[in-house]
Order: C-alpha cells, then sequence, then structure tokens
C-alpha cells in the first residue's frame, strides 16, 4: 500500500524535479532544438524537452508516455511552449505507429527505464522515414570499472525508488543491438559519478 502511494504521489514529482536539473537541461539544449517534421517523442514524461523545440521546424508531434499521471503536466507544458501534441498512453516496445512515419525520434532519460530497452530501440527504428534521425540523451554505464561495479551494486534499491531506472545501461551497445549507427558524445556531468555519465548525439539506422 505504501509503495503504492509512493509510485502515484511522490515519484511523479521526483522524477519532475530530477529531469529539470541544470545538467539535463544542458542536454536537452544539445539534442532537441534539431528535431524537425514528423517527430516522435518516446518517453515524454513532465514534457521537459517541450521548451527546447522550434516550432517553426516542427510539423506535428506525438508523445508516448505508459505513466498516464504524468499526461496533465505535459499537456500544460505543450501549451506554454506553443506545440501542439497528441499523446500515446503506452510503453515503447509495441508502438502502434505505422512503419516509416516520422522524420524524426526523440528519446531522451528514457532507456533507463524501459523494461526491454533494444525493443524500444528497434521499433523506434521501424516508424522512422528512410533518412530518418533518432536523437538521444542518456545516462548509463560508466568507463571505468569502479565506478560500473558501484552503479551494478546501486541498481537492486535504485530502481525501486527511481521508476525502474537502471544505472548501468550500456547506450551504444543498445544502440547497436537495434540496428543503430551513432554519432555520440560521452562524459561525465557534474555530479555523483555513479549517476552523471551521459551519452548524447544522433543515429540512423544501420
Amino acid at each position: 500500500m505504501a509503495q503504492n502511494w509512493y509510485e502515484r504521489h511522490v515519484l511523479p514529482l521526483l522524477i519532475d524535479l530530477a529531469c529539470g536539473s541544470a545538467p539535463m537541461r544542458e542536454m536537452r539544449r544539445q539534442v532537441v532544438p534539431t528535431a524537425s517534421g514528423k517527430v516522435l517523442e518516446v518517453g515524454i514524461g513532465t514534457g521537459r524537452n517541450l521548451p527546447f523545440y522550434d516550432a517553426a521546424r516542427v510539423h506535428s508531434l506525438v508523445g508516448v508516455e505508459p505513466s498516464l499521471r504524468m499526461h496533465r503536466l505535459t499537456r500544460k507544458r505543450s501549451q506554454q511552449a506553443g506545440i501542439a501534441l497528441q499523446l500515446v498512453g503506452l510503453s515503447a516496445e509495441q508502438l502502434p505507429l505505422a512503419d516509416a512515419s516520422f522524420d524524426t525520434v526523440v528519446c531522451t532519460f528514457t532507456l533507463c527505464t524501459i523494461p526491454d530497452p533494444v525493443a524500444a530501440l528497434r521499433e523506434m527504428r521501424r516508424v522512422l522515414a528512410p533518412q530518418g534521425r533518432l536523437l538521444f540523451a542518456e545516462h548509463g554505464r560508466a568507463p571505468d570499472a569502479e565506478v560500473a561495479a558501484r552503479q551494478a551494486r546501486m541498481n537492486r534499491w535504485w530502481s525501486p525508488l527511481a521508476g525502474g531506472c537502471r544505472l548501468d545501461r550500456d547506450i551504444p551497445a543498445l544502440l547497436d543491438a537495434a540496428g543503430f549507427a551513432p554519432q555520440l558524445q560521452q562524459r561525465y556531468l557534474p555530479g555523483p559519478r555513479v549517476v552523471s555519465y551521459h551519452y548524447w548525439g544522433e543515429a540512423v539506422a544501420a
């Protein structure tokens, strides 16, 4: 009962607060403004990316977010940003969307929580039009063995408290397994090293 109350009332607020941190805003600023055409955002959450879209470049925007509790705030932020948004309340492993129907897919700070990230990435590749781009920014496994070991140990208590988030997802390996060829940057951002190693950039179908 207490866990359900936490997930309903506390966790969405904590996630929204964490996703608004200065380092994460900088990652969004690096990635999101280049989205163009018909855009799909996977894991749109509470709409933290919405202020960073260039409305003149985006023809339409569909947001996928399985947590319906976040939709109210997402809609509010879409109105503030002046961007029309269609929300889909489903997980990303099986997208109810046509093949090759989007010019850009945006995925930020989402792969850490999706139960089957490779299946979700394959769906993103499926719905991308030829020459379409995946724009991504994610935290993940650190290259330092000691930090990576700490990430693995912390997952046991971190993941239940953080909505299923895993600290040690190998983002380049996931992209490769899903058939993407990425151009990425990676480094530690300010903050504890166990949570601050980030990957960002864009990818096309290999």
